[in-house]
């Protein structure tokens, strides 16, 4: 059997998660190479987008390569992450670095072990070097917090990144990870991919449970996941991350794997329900409804059938149960931190803001927007009945400028509140449905967009198939990289 060839350094961060296992099992390429591949890109790129953080010292990273190297020489694997360098979104714990939330409140807080999804990974193999940034308590899509600064966009470092996730999908689009971990509660999976040309899974409510938690029963609107490059890459991080957990009793037991779709996934017998800007409600900032279409065709192109079609339900309504429910959820968040006076000084006024609308919010209030939630999600099911898939943009606007805050206006029209110009998200989420962002292509001035597929409850398998279909479908987009 001949010997495979090595690969060369400068070839290495050019490979996506799973061809770098493949290679790394090959023995064509050490874990030790591995590592120092990443460590140059991310020592060049890092300073100027600041995507990852709290990173370990590199002798420290190296030594855990070598270790990874020497279970191979002695025919031992992890699992199919062996070796391969991962950063942890800043709001999930990992032993022995700090979980900073963003916050200067919790800036000297260092986890003593691992989240569960954490931990799911290490036991595939991955080796943590850090933390990738986030907005501070995760809030908002623009990745800026008072600890570690802005993390800038992969295609335009005057933009933003989006976000929650900010940090985790620049650096897979600087090639800074082979792939990455996120979470998502507005969208923050999904947006951030979108702004970044790659992709962002949304998976399941309780497809990935999460733990340590405040609650379990009733926080369920967030949910960690995957982002990667290529889809096969979501599907082999999600299946890592995903499976029942005693810890969360309303997680999911069966995984989420391809071959789960299995003769129930026809591409050229799907049906998607262009659902676009319903009908005007939502502003969208000109040329991204154009950019969706894009990518539409190419699943027209596959075989699938696109239909314009109608919410079914005033999303006013829809919006006004999500407020109320984030509300709750969010505040319960902050409340810890507002038990020591004086910390109300170091918490950004948007969060405040949230916690303290809650106060407002009653028993009856919160039973009268599940109620209202349970009536959309009835109403998508009606939808499923004569569609397979739902689509949306990932977002109302292009990436905006990084020293903003947030977009208080799009198309001329008054945004009411710091996430109002993110509300395109909300309907996955508030569905607990499984929901990809899928890059769409680029706009004149090189920025990129993202189109959302929305899935039917529990068929996180069969959007994944639909996905790579897609995915062979738009090589040409996905091979305009960052220019740095």
């Amino acid at each position: 059997m001949a010997t495979p060839a090595p690969i060369s350094i400068d070839d290495i961060t050019a490979l996506d998660a799973s061809a770098l296992s493949q290679a790394i099992h090959a023995r064509s390429v050490s874990c030790r190479a591995v590592m120092q591949a990443y460590l140059a890109r991310i020592q060049r790129l890092n300073p100027r987008y600041n995507a990852l953080v709290s990173l370990r010292p590199e002798d420290y990273l190296l030594a855990d390569a070598d270790a990874c190297d020497a279970e191979l020489e002695r025919g031992q694997s992890r699992g199919w992450m062996h070796g391969m360098p991962q950063a942890i979104k800043d709001l999930s714990n990992a032993a022995g670095l700090p979980t900073t939330l963003g916050s200067p409140l919790m800036r000297g807080f260092v986890a003593n072990e691992d989240g569960l999804m954490v931990a799911r990974m290490k036991a595939a193999g991955c080796i943590v070097i850090g933390k990738s940034n986030t907005p501070e308590f995760g809030l908002g899509s623009h990745t800026f917090n008072p600890v570690f600064g802005t993390t800038l966009n992969a295609y335009d470092p005057a933009r933003s990144a989006g976000g929650s996730s900010g940090g985790a999908a620049v650096a897979l689009a600087l090639r800074l990870l082979p792939v990455a971990d996120g979470s998502d509660f507005m969208g923050s999976l999904r947006n951030p991919a979108a702004w970044a040309n790659i992709f962002g899974f949304r998976p399941s409510q309780g497809r990935v449970p999460m733990w340590p938690a405040q609650d379990v029963w009733i926080s369920q609107l967030g949910t960690e996941g995957p982002m990667g490059r290529s889809v096969r890459d979501l599907q082999r991080l999600l299946a890592t991350q995903a499976g029942w957990s005693p810890n969360a009793p309303l997680s999911i037991a069966e995984g989420a794997y391809p071959e789960m779709a299995g003769g129930l996934f026809d591409v050229k017998s799907t049906r998607i329900a262009w659902l676009a800007d319903l009908d005007g409600y939502l502003p969208m900032e000109p040329g991204i409804l154009d950019i969706c279409a894009q990518g539409l065709r190419r699943l027209e192109s596959l075989g699938c059938s696109v239909q314009p079609c109608a919410l079914g339900m005033p999303p006013e309504r829809v919006w006004q149960a999500w407020l109320v429910w984030r509300r709750v959820l969010v505040a319960s968040r902050i409340a810890p931190f507002l038990l020591k006076e004086g910390n109300r000084a170091h918490i950004k006024p948007e969060a405040l803001w949230e916690h303290d609308q809650a106060a407002q919010v009653s028993g009856a209030d919160f039973m009268g927007a599940s109620v209202a939630r349970t009536s959309f999600y009835q109403q998508l099911l009606r939808l499923f009945e004569h569609h397979d898939v739902l689509a949306l943009p990932s977002a109302q606007v292009w990436p905006f400028d990084a020293a903003e805050r947030w977009p208080e206006q799009i198309a001329g029209l008054a945004m009411d509140s710091y996430h109002r110009w993110m509300e395109v998200v909300i309907y996955a989420t508030f569905a607990g449905l499984p929901c990809i962002s899928v890059p769409t292509g680029f706009n004149a001035q090189g920025l990129p967009m993202g189109l959302q597929l929305i899935g039917r409850p529990h068929g996180d398998a069969a959007l994944l198939a639909l996905a790579a279909a897609y995915e062979g479908a738009i090589g040409d987009w996905l091979a305009v990289r960052p220019g740095a």
